[in-house]
């Protein structure tokens, strides 16, 4: 833990009880294509060098869960957007039966519209994004994530199964490309919130994610994929992605996978145990909880204001 210690002492963000407290405010993200977006903004004493924060949810999991880095990004100097997607929290419709809603629309109207907004309220300094899952991968969609300044994500990738850590393979085939698909087709919408399995999607995610494609691109008609591809390719934001060595989602083979579409955008890829952050597990959730903000919450800090890499020494082998 010693190393950790000393990645904050360089970052100049050591944690004390002096901060205060910041609270979001209720913002509302109108989307080009008419849809409106639920979410909020948090800011504290914003300070220049560090700009605004935009953070992407993974796929049906609410702004709220983020709320906590939020805050604490919101107190270390950052302007900080979180919004929920079309169909999730408090952005879900009325009925969610029938909306076509996909990932892509997450990207090319939902982040684009984050994106415009962090932009219209940045009081200088850069506009970075904290991806976590698919909210690492959702950017390449949207037209103007060429003017992103830096990226960290957390787990990105977009659930290709043969990507999943073997010893957790079938289990997560069997639940989220059979089951899944079934209830979908069943419902209209996928139920996940009564089977305690993340919160209810619209058909359009939950279907894409079940019958996804080695290439993301093959989701899509023949006459937009080149189009999609041009938009990750204009993406030249640096990324630092980092994934959780117990990540049976994120392996480094969904990372890559994912990493691949972003042509132009430098990554730099950085792999931590749970030992290296002294807990038992991580998973794919775990880098968010409040448990963090002492170490990985603190050592992310150098990236997102300086573009630091914390983990020099975390590269995977």
């Amino acid at each position: 833990m010693a190393e950790y210690g000393q990645a904050q002492e360089r970052s100049g963000y050591l944690a004390h009880d002096g901060l205060q407290p910041v609270e979001g405010r209720e913002i509302t993200l109108r989307c080009k294509d008419g849809v409106s977006l639920r979410g909020h903004v948090w800011s504290g004493c914003a300070d220049p060098r560090c700009g605004t924060a935009i953070i992407n949810a993974a796929t049906g999991v609410r702004a709220r869960y983020y709320h906590y880095f939020a805050r604490f990004l919101a107190e270390h100097g950052f302007v900080v957007v979180t919004y929920d997607y079309r169909g999730i929290g408090r952005s879900r419709p009325d009925r969610l039966r029938g909306c076509g809603f996909r990932w892509c629309d997450w990207g090319e109207h939902d982040f684009m519209a984050a994106l415009d907004f962090a932009e219209q309220i940045r009081g200088g300094g850069p506009v970075v994004v904290v991806g976590h899952s698919i909210g690492g991968f959702l950017p390449g969609f949207a037209a103007n994530a060429r003017r992103i300044d830096r990226m960290l994500t957390v787990g990105a990738q977009y659930a290709y199964w043969r990507d999943y850590a073997a010893h957790q393979r079938l289990h997560l085939l069997l639940k989220w490309h059979m089951v899944m698909p079934a209830l979908t087709a069943f419902f209209g919408y996928f139920p996940g919130e009564r089977l305690g399995w993340l919160e209810d999607l619209p058909a359009g995610v939950a279907n894409e994610w079940s019958f996804r494609r080695s290439r993301m691109e093959l989701s899509y008609p023949a006459r937009e994929r080149q189009a999609i591809l041009n938009s990750f390719a204009a993406v030249t934001a640096p990324i630092l992605a980092i994934t959780a060595a117990d990540d049976e989602l994120a392996t480094m083979a969904a990372v890559r996978r994912a990493l691949g579409y972003y042509q132009h955008a430098p990554a730099t890829e950085v792999v931590l145990s749970p030992a290296d952050l002294g807990v038992d597990r991580l998973g794919h959730f775990d880098l968010f909880h409040a448990r963090h903000a002492s170490g990985f919450w603190l050592d992310a800090l150098l990236w997102l204001r300086d573009g630091t890499n914390p983990w020099p020494d975390k590269a995977p082998r």
